[in-house]
C-alpha cells in the first residue's frame, strides 16, 4: 500500500535531512513511502487562522477520497506504538488505496481536515518544533512496520 507523509515544514536542518533520508529508507522496506512538503505562508500569530486555512487548501489539493488520512495533531489520541501498529493495520485493511500521514502546522490544523481524518493522534503532552515531531512520526511509522512484521527493533 501507497503511503505519504503531508507536512508544513518551513525550515530544513542538516540533522534532520539525515533523520528523513535514514527512516525513509527504512520504511520503504515496508511500504512504498513518500514525503511531500506543502506551501505554508510565513505569518505570525495574529494572522494564525489565515495561515490554517491556506495551509488545508493546499491539502486538500492533495487529498483523495481513497486517501485513509492519519493526522499528527496536540488534541488527539494518545497511542503506544503497539496500538499505533495497529492503527496502520486498520488503514491498510480499510480498502483506502493510500495512508495519508498529516503533521500538523505551527498553528494546529482547521476543523475541516479533523473531520476528513481517520485517525488523529497526539505526539505528547509536550510541545514540540515541527522538525522534532516529523521526526518521531517517521520513527514510529518505522517502528509500525517492525511490529507488525515481528523483527527485532522494538524491545518491550
Amino acid at each position: 500500500m501507497k503511503s505519504v507523509l503531508f507536512d508544513y515544514k518551513t525550515t530544513k536542518e542538516e540533522w534532520f535531512e539525515q533523520a528523513v533520508l535514514q527512516y525513509s529508507k527504512k520504511i520503504s522496506h515496508y511500504a512504498e513511502f513518500e514525503i511531500q512538503s506543502l506551501k505554508t505562508m510565513k505569518h505570525g500569530r495574529d494572522e494564525a487562522a489565515l495561515k490554517k486555512q491556506y495551509e488545508e487548501s493546499e491539502l486538500f489539493k492533495k487529498l483523495s477520497p481513497d486517501d485513509y488520512v492519519i493526522l499528527f495533531e496536540e488534541t488527539g489520541k494518545a497511542l503506544n506504538s503497539e496500538e499505533f501498529a495497529e492503527q496502520i493495520s486498520k488503514a491498510e485493511n480499510s480498502g483506502k488505496k493510500r495512508i495519508v500521514y498529516i503533521v500538523g502546522g505551527a498553528y494546529g490544523v482547521t476543523d475541516d481536515i479533523k473531520q476528513r481524518s481517520h485517525a488523529q493522534i497526539s505526539l505528547s503532552l509536550m510541545v514540540m518544533n515541527h522538525l522534532v515531531a516529523e521526526t518521531v512520526v517517521l520513527e514510529q511509522i518505522y517502528r509500525a512496520y517492525t511490529i507488525k512484521n515481528r523483527i527485532p527493533y522494538h524491545n518491550i
